[in-house]
């Protein structure tokens, strides 16, 4: 039986990680104090209390670098390019994400801490492309 390498276990759980960010939204949605059925209708995000706004956007920022960081991953498994680079930085983004989601919705990753985060899951995320021409040019 092949081993399963690390990099698609960090994507697994990374992927459980992003389907799962809907649930802080939703029960920030639920708890709406203003009585108004955000379930009738698509809520307006800018009139949800601040950490409901923050649950919503640290899923859209998940989202926005999990799908590249995923795809790379799933490249560098077809042409069979994990690495000592790749197995470190998939292990750092999962991190980096976690961080930064957490730190978002809390409220406690403000400037410069939740831009810093996410440029580091950008690094990450570059550093597998990279990963994936290195592998093509052996």
């Amino acid at each position: 039986m092949e081993s399963f390498p690390t990099e698609l276990g960090v994507l697994t759980c990374l992927m459980l990680f992003a389907a799962s960010m809907w649930m802080p939204y939703v029960i920030g949605l639920a708890a709406d104090p203003s009585g108004e059925d955000a379930f009738g209708r698509p809520a307006q995000i800018p009139n949800l209390r601040p950490w409901v706004q923050r649950a919503n956007r640290a899923h859209l920022n998940l989202l926005e670098q999990g799908i590249p960081f995923a795809i790379l991953i799933l490249i560098l498994d077809r042409v069979d390019g994990f690495t000592a680079l790749t197995y470190w930085t998939a292990i750092a983004f999962f991190w980096i994400r976690v961080v930064h989601a957490v730190g978002m919705i809390s409220g406690l990753a403000r400037m410069p801490i939740r831009p810093i985060l996410y440029s580091m899951g950008w690094v990450c995320v570059l550093l597998m492309g990279y990963a994936v021409f290195a592998a093509r040019l052996t």
